[in-house]
């Protein structure tokens, strides 16, 4: 059986390997989402009618 060849450097693996052994892994980002998730209804502005029966 052939060895294995070694793998290419990377000095930009070495580096953030090395953060990781000193500061440890980071956490995982999540979106934050702005605006929560409304209804089907509130995407169309509500027409003058409804609105004049709500102020009565």
């Amino acid at each position: 059986m052939t060895k294995r060849k070694p793998g290419k450097f990377s000095a930009t693996k070495a580096v953030k390997a090395n953060a990781r052994d000193r500061v440890g892994q980071p956490k995982p980002a999540r979106v934050i989402e702005t605006e929560p998730k409304t209804g089907r209804e509130v995407k169309h502005k509500p027409k003058l009618e409804e609105v004049i029966r709500q102020e009565e």
